[in-house]
């Protein structure tokens, strides 16, 4: 336009052909400079403690990358590699390259895509955050795609599977936190599920194969029911986390909360408890007592043992008893209500006509303290067992 202009001839000097032959003339500088958040360095070091690797990909200079790096203690290893260095590299060595290497910088689109695709060929499991259209297709190809939804872009988050609504790094950080402890909670409510379900299981089937007479009438296990999915849906999901929690290495690929160790654990929590509920009423049996006498120290005996079971499996580190203290506010309300309802069905006579229990008496209320007593030291040694186990497999 300005070329044509002065063809025309209402300019008096012709358009140069490039800003280099402007006649500037200098009048100061003026420098931007986006900070990282103070909460980044913190959030890094967590990352760090927790085995997650944090990678630098970015478009910038290399030196401004390495300087970014340096002030949130990204990495102590000052070696960057740039996108024309990658475009040089086939992908097995882009590979082994990206063991030595956390800064990345000059990339362009397809290289950040490429970065993604080699950590996950060597077996990582890629998170990858970024706010703009050239981050879209390493979004889309990561395992969890993370934009920027404060200042990202749109196409950022539509290729993205989460967006952060504050743009913060540590969110992330706390996102993998309470991802860990959900995953130990599920955990422990699957471990809670299977062994409380063995002594329910025997003392309803095996009397009845060895004509005893009968220990769980059906409204027995309906009751014991109410009591079990409480404890599974409230108590171990309002479980905190544990302290360790972002000092542990991730977890196997294949881990999930149904494996043989969990589930063979579980299993053998559950079937010592009704071992010892099934001697104690053949014991009693041999010494003459009533059904209903039976019924009710067993009955009680195994309720004490649900509450076992809930202490026992929320720390493996630990003693039952010693799980009492903690900082679960749901523990206490839900012993108190399943406390309310035992005494409830055997103190109030027409409740206790339903359940087929006797009248209360101190006798079966010993013999059902005895069995509890016998299920902790149970309890206990399985867990010693299990940390000798653990112990020897690490060495």
């Amino acid at each position: 336009m300005a070329r044509g202009l002065w063809e025309a001839g209402k300019l008096d000097t012709p358009w140069p052909k490039t800003q280099h032959d402007f006649d500037f003339r200098f009048l100061g500088l003026i420098g931007f400079f986006d900070p990282p958040r103070s909460d980044v360095p913190a959030a890094i070091a967590e990352c760090r403690a927790a085995g997650v690797r944090v990678l630098m990909l970015t478009g910038d200079h290399p030196a401004t990358a390495r300087a970014i790096a340096r002030q949130v203690g990204l990495s102590e290893r000052a070696e960057v590699i740039t996108g024309p260095e990658i475009a040089a590299l086939d992908d097995e060595a882009l590979r082994l390259r990206l063991k030595q290497v956390d800064l990345c910088a000059r990339l362009l689109p397809e290289q950040k895509l490429r970065l993604v695709r080699a950590l996950q060929q060597t077996g990582e499991v890629v998170a990858m955050t970024g706010d703009g259209v050239n981050d879209a297709p390493a979004l889309k190809a990561a395992d969890v795609g993370i934009a920027m939804g404060e200042h990202g872009t749109d196409v950022a988050r539509e290729a993205a599977a989460l967006v952060l609504l504050d743009d913060s790094f540590a969110s992330i950080v706390g996102a993998i936190r309470s991802g860990r402890r959900i995953y130990d909670n599920i955990t422990k409510a699957t471990r809670f599920v299977f062994a409380v379900h063995m002594p329910i299981v025997a003392l309803a089937l095996l009397p009845a194969l060895l004509r005893w007479p009968v220990l769980l009438l059906p409204v027995h296990i309906v009751l014991l029911e109410l009591l079990i999915d409480p404890a599974c849906s409230i108590v171990f999901e309002a479980e905190p986390a544990a302290a360790d929690i972002m000092h542990r290495p991730p977890r196997s690929l294949h881990a999930n909360p149904f494996t043989a160790g969990n589930i063979g654990f579980a299993m053998t929590q559950g079937l010592g408890i009704a071992v010892i509920l099934l001697a104690g009423s053949a014991w009693l049996q041999h010494l003459g007592w009533a059904e209903k006498d039976i019924r009710i120290s067993i009955f009680s005996a195994l309720v004490f043992a649900l509450f076992l079971l809930i202490l026992a499996n929320r720390d493996l580190m630990r003693p039952a008893l010693r799980n009492l203290s903690g900082n679960n506010s749901l523990l206490a309300p839900m012993f108190a209500g399943v406390g309310a309802v035992l005494v409830a069905v055997l103190a109030i006579p027409f409740l206790r006509g339903v359940m087929g229990f006797a009248a209360i008496g101190m006798p079966p209320l010993l013999i059902a303290g005895g069995l509890v007593v016998l299920c902790v030291l149970w309890l206990q040694i399985v867990r010693w067992t299990n940390y000798r186990r653990l112990h020897w497999t690490q060495k």
